[in-house]
């Protein structure tokens, strides 16, 4: 639970973020913002943002605290605007159109805020025939070429859970894109609009891959390639005891280091030796049965050879490398990851659990100066209404 004011810790501490509830890529972008340090101030509307996670372990709602305000009622948009006018940025996840109509558009809000970073995260961006088409993370990557990379030849492709589209081309993008916007803002006093849409940040993704197809080294086809599970030494390989283990053995040396410690250096052809890789595949998987993951992970220990064991979600905490550096960490009775990346000065970490919707209102309510979030409007310790100057610690 949200227990403390989130502001002052991290690169970001000092600038306030408003967040206009939605699902997806628009939470998790807030909370990399929350991560980093900044005052994130999460509007949730009455009733629930239509996700069905309990929000005890929303995690997606670290680092943040939560007002409801239903922006469908009288005094709704302008609560909002009043947030917006004391923010540095503002993110909303609604199809195109929406914020305008709700009253809470970037016109609206740079009327009252010329300096504001009003980032937008869409699926398929504000503009395009398919700008007000209902979608989700599977239906976006699968438009960019990137969905059709995965899976086996004759197989289906297969589901890369919601990681590429919606954080990695999604949230990723959006993160990069306001703070590029508030770098600017803060240079010329100029807000503007970031369109940060997953058809276009996914297919950014891809750009090595695109360079790679121009140049002939890319089939446009599933696993034909170096790195889409094509080449025998980069994939994965089940163990004798139904597991699986990544190789990623690439340069030569890494190769060559890779089939000695398998126990084939004497029948591996060459790594260039593309009309072998059928036959090095055989090799390599037939060899990889015969010992199970952990067997296996012991043989390549301290090695080059560019092998580790897939582990599983609840495995991966636990791994010595990942406990070392404090990957994971627990809080709230909740294991998830540690903010990241990190900062030699300006350290990161989880302040706060999941915010609950609206516990956080009168907190905000006094150090933003917005009255009106009260429901009784009364906010008899709230400061006045042109509110007081930006956290800076």
């Amino acid at each position: 639970m949200s227990v403390a004011k989130t502001p002052g810790h991290g690169p970001l501490a000092g600038v306030r973020v408003v967040e206009l509830a939605g699902i997806g890529p628009g939470p998790f972008a807030a909370m990399l913002l929350g991560d980093l340090g900044a005052d994130v101030v999460r509007v949730d509307r009455p009733g629930g943002a239509g996700l069905a996670v309990n929000p005890l372990y929303d995690v997606t709602n670290r680092n943040k605290r939560s007002v409801i305000v239903d922006l469908k009622s009288p005094d709704g948009p302008d609560t909002v605007l009043g947030l917006a006018e004391r923010a540095d940025i503002l993110i909303e996840g609604y199809r195109p159109g929406v914020a305008e109509r709700l009253g809470v558009g970037p016109e609206t809000c740079h009327a009252r805020n010329p300096g504001l970073v009003y980032g937008r995260m869409t699926g398929w961006g504000q503009q395009g025939p398919l700008a007000q088409r209902a979608g989700h993370d599977i239906a976006y990557i699968a438009l960019t070429g990137t969905l059709g990379m995965t899976g086996a030849p004759g197989t289906p492709p297969v589901a890369p859970a919601n990681l590429l589209g919606d954080y990695a081309g999604g949230s990723l993008y959006l993160v990069v894109g306001v703070l590029a916007a508030l770098h600017h803002a803060r240079a010329t006093g100029a807000g503007q609009v970031v369109d940060a849409a997953i058809v276009d940040g996914t297919s950014h993704l891809s750009a090595m891959i695109h360079g790679m197809l121009a140049a002939g080294g890319w089939q446009d086809r599933r696993a034909a390639n170096l790195l889409d599970g094509g080449c025998p030494f980069y994939g994965t390989y089940e163990t004798a005891d139904g597991r699986y283990v990544a190789v990623g053995a690439l340069e030569q040396q890494f190769y060559e280091e890779f089939v000695d410690l398998l126990g084939i250096g004497d029948r591996a052809p060459a790594r260039k030796d593309t009309a072998a890789w059928g036959d090095l595949r055989e090799t390599v998987a037939a060899r990889f049965k015969t010992r199970t993951r952990d067997e296996w992970t012991a043989v390549f220990e301290g090695s080059d050879a560019c092998v580790a064991p897939v582990l599983s979600l609840r495995e991966a905490p636990h791994h010595a490398h990942l406990a070392a550096r404090g990957t994971f960490t627990d809080f709230g009775g909740i294991t998830q990851p540690a903010p990241a990346p990190r900062f030699s000065a300006t350290h990161t970490s989880v302040r706060t659990g999941p915010a609950q919707p609206g516990a956080d209102t009168a907190e905000v309510a006094h150090d933003w100066g917005i009255a009106g979030l009260l429901p009784d409007r009364r906010a008899e310790d709230a400061p006045a209404e042109d509110g007081p100057a930006k956290d800076t610690d």
